[in-house]
């Protein structure tokens, strides 16, 4: 195979537009997770041969921007680019729709792409830059770091830039797939399955959780210029607002994943069809009004923390509807091994277990003590690693094949790839806990030196080679899949069709599964315009609620009421009316 060829096979340059643009997206994807991955691997080698040696192989710039870079180009570059492709991918294929506006989808790939590129640096363009590194500054976000005449260190404009640019894609991209439900509820007859409801509904979620970072954006670039003064407390509310809405941004496709994939599997209907649905508008409202419960230690009044901890339990509601539904329905199936199931039950079990070290962060007083330690970071890589990659990974496999028409090219490496990706990830999750619980700061460079945090430190960078190792033998099988897998017959069939015959051969010795068709033939039915026009008026409420924040001063007044009001009524009035009228509810 030439090289035009190969690029052609990884780019799947001979389908329709649709196919290729995913594609595009989803190889850039993983080109940037992989970068991201070497990222962190850095940052497991400082930490650990500080513990073992004393010796530091990296500067600390160098390790700050690891950090930073592992975190943007993994979360965004790679998590937040492969939601949207997943998103855009299943909209088009499970609506039957003829897609549009193609420059939208166009524009936006190319600036999420180029976001990544100015975010990281290094770039100088400011006469009293100090140094190249100024993606060290990136994920702790807070203004007036990097703005000239409030901070000693300046970072380059595109660094901001950069942000202004995903947030562009973030409302470009998500405007294009919102558009398309819209057209298909012009003419559905019955709702929407509960897959495409949560895929929808995290769409959204995307969208509003941006507003704050998009308002902190603009404002820092602004003040960058001097043409406005900068409020650092009110700044970094509103960068922050996405702070636990990325968390749900990321794991609610994998929660979709599982309403697709486990009645599925067990070869049955969900158990509730009316519960899935309002979980999903539960999800909607509480994961984007918990934006500053990361922020307990900021000087805010004691009532809006508190404010903030109850409405952060209240996302436990959903969540155990969630799992009381999909262990209902699969509770006494009879369902063979292979890998996506093994994929599919790593991201069920993972999520309970993430999300339970979870609730003990939104309590105030557990939160006074583990603040900014090592179990934090504990929690968010567990649920990274042990539910919304598994879920990923689980969709991707029959993904795959159904966009390219080729079988896996080798199911052991399948194999391989979970069993190692597993035992990894979790070594690497239990040894950030420990170190939570010694007490270590999150971003410690330089700890001291003691056999607990030593041997904490060590297990967590073995589970992250490990499971590091079983990625890279997952994309080697993706590259040899797409030059080299055998042809697969997968036209005409079902999603469930689909996913049984790509399961037959990544089965546990060849076992395979009977699976019924998951959706019925969506109809036509006129949309019910009212709905997205008080969408429309509650995204509106959203961007106007930024402005008493920004106003607010010292916060000990009236105007974070005002914010926290709008901003809930402008979640409400997104989250009911466009699920509602997109035939969800």
């Amino acid at each position: 195979m030439g090289f035009k060829e190969f690029v052609t096979a990884l780019f799947q340059l001979d389908k329709d537009w649709t196919t290729r643009i995913v594609m595009g997206m989803l190889v850039m994807g993983v080109i940037w997770g992989l970068l991201g991955v070497i990222d962190s691997l850095m940052v497991r080698l400082q930490e650990t041969i500080w513990g073992v040696s004393g010796v530091l192989v990296f500067t600390p710039q160098e390790y700050f921007a690891s950090i930073t870079l592992h975190a943007e180009r993994d979360l965004f570059g790679f998590a937040q680019q492969v939601i949207y492709a997943i998103f855009i991918f299943f909209t088009i294929k499970l609506l039957n729709l003829q897609p549009r506006a193609k420059w939208l989808l166009n524009v936006s790939f190319i600036l999420i792409n180029i976001s990544m590129m100015f975010m990281e640096g290094p770039v100088v363009l400011v006469p009293n830059f100090n140094d190249n590194y100024f993606s060290a500054t990136i994920w702790y976000y807070i203004s007036p770091i990097g703005l000239p005449n409030y901070s000693n260190y300046v970072v380059s404009p595109l660094f901001f830039i950069g942000w202004l640019l995903l947030d562009a894609f973030t409302y470009m991209a998500g405007i294009w797939i919102v558009y398309h439900y819209y057209i298909a509820s012009r003419q559905l007859k019955e709702k929407l399955p509960v897959p495409l409801v949560f895929f929808l509904m995290d769409t959204l979620l995307f969208m509003i959780g941006y507003s704050g970072v998009t308002a902190a954006n603009v404002w820092d670039l602004l003040s960058f210029y001097n043409v406005i003064p900068m409020n650092p407390i009110a700044n970094q509310i509103a960068f922050w607002i996405f702070g636990h809405a990325v968390v749900y941004m990321a794991w609610l496709p994998a929660i979709g994943a599982l309403y697709l994939l486990i009645p599925t599997l067990a070869n049955r209907p969900l158990f509730s069809d009316r519960m899935g649905r309002i979980s999903a508008l539960l999800y909607l409202i509480f994961s984007n009004n918990v934006p500053i419960h990361h922020l307990y230690m900021v000087n805010l009044p004691v009532t809006i923390k508190v404010l903030q901890e109850v409405l952060t339990y209240a996302v436990v509601i959903p969540s155990m509807m969630t799992f009381l539904n999909l262990w209902a329905t699969v509770k006494g199936a009879q369902v063979k091994f292979n890998v996506i199931t093994a994929f599919t039950v790593t991201a069920f079990t993972g999520a309970i277990a993430a999300g339970v070290t979870g609730i003990s962060n939104a309590t105030i007083a557990f939160d006074a003590i583990v603040h900014n330690t090592d179990w934090v970071v504990s929690h968010f890589h567990a649920m990274i690693l042990l539910s919304i990659v598994p879920a990923a990974m689980a969709v991707l496999y029959f993904m795959i094949p159904m966009m390219t028409g080729r079988q896996w090219f080798s199911s052991k490496m399948a194999w391989f790839h979970w069993l190692g990706y597993v035992i990894g990830s979790v070594l690497f999750v239990v040894g950030y806990e420990l170190q939570g619980l010694e007490g270590l700061i999150r971003r410690a460079e330089i700890y001291p030196r003691i056999p607990s945090l030593v041997d904490a430190e060590v297990l967590s960078t073995v589970g992250a080679l490990i499971a590091q190792v079983a990625t890279l033998v997952w994309f080697l099988n993706l590259v040899l899949t797409l030059v080299k897998g055998r042809t697969a017959r997968l036209e005409g069939l079902s999603v469930g069709q689909l996913i049984n015959t790509v399961a037959s051969s990544l089965g546990w010795e060849g076992e395979s599964i009977n699976i019924s068709t998951l959706f019925s033939k969506i109809m036509i039915k006129k949309a019910i315009s009212s709905m997205w026009a008080l969408g429309i008026l509650g995204s509106i409420i959203i961007v106007v609620s930024m402005f008493p924040l920004a106003m607010s001063g010292n916060t000990y007044n009236d105007l974070p009421w005002i914010w926290i009001t709008l901003l809930t009524l402008g979640i409400v009035l997104i989250a009911y009316p466009i699920l509602r009228g997109a035939k969800s509810l």
